[in-house]
């Protein structure tokens, strides 16, 4: 099941079940998935797809830090309850441990040894570990095994 139908799928449900906040999320979520596949005039591939649902993650995520360091806990809760319904969405993340021994391979892969390579090794890793790691933490590891 492609993610447009789970996502049509979970609109119905969350009608039938009132739930207001959820159903306002999934609308944006598809909304915004359906508005890139108009954009490029063809339906989207699943790590398309999975482009627009990082992106729309990232933003909530962008906006809790805002909202928290200026005091809206009003704001922060609905922004924690969003970003709870993307991840659902969202494939399983890669533990630090996993995400690390890619890391390393990756370095290995493309020969880097300063953080000089850092953009080589980025570059290389990122489509690996696309919607499974956040990319802060991505680029604190290659940091890490960099220096």
């Amino acid at each position: 099941m492609s993610l447009l139908e789970r996502l049509n799928t979970d609109i119905k449900q969350a009608m039938k079940d009132k739930d207001k906040e959820k159903l306002s999320v999934l609308r944006m979520v598809k909304s915004s998935i359906q508005n890139e596949s108009i954009k490029h005039g063809r339906d989207l591939s699943e790590e398309e797809e999975l482009t627009v649902l990082s992106r729309e993650l990232k933003q909530r995520k962008d906006s809790l830090q805002e909202f928290d360091k200026a005091g809206r806990e009003d704001l922060v809760h609905k922004l924690q309850g969003e970003i709870a319904i993307v991840e659902h969405y969202m494939p399983e993340q890669l533990s630090e441990e996993d995400l690390s021994a890619i890391v390393q391979q990756t370095i290995a892969e493309v020969n880097a040894n300063s953080k000089a390579d850092m953009g080589k090794v980025m570059g290389a890793l990122m489509p690996k570990v696309k919607g499974k790691a956040d990319g802060s933490l991505v680029n604190k590891l290659v940091q890490q095994h960099l220096s």
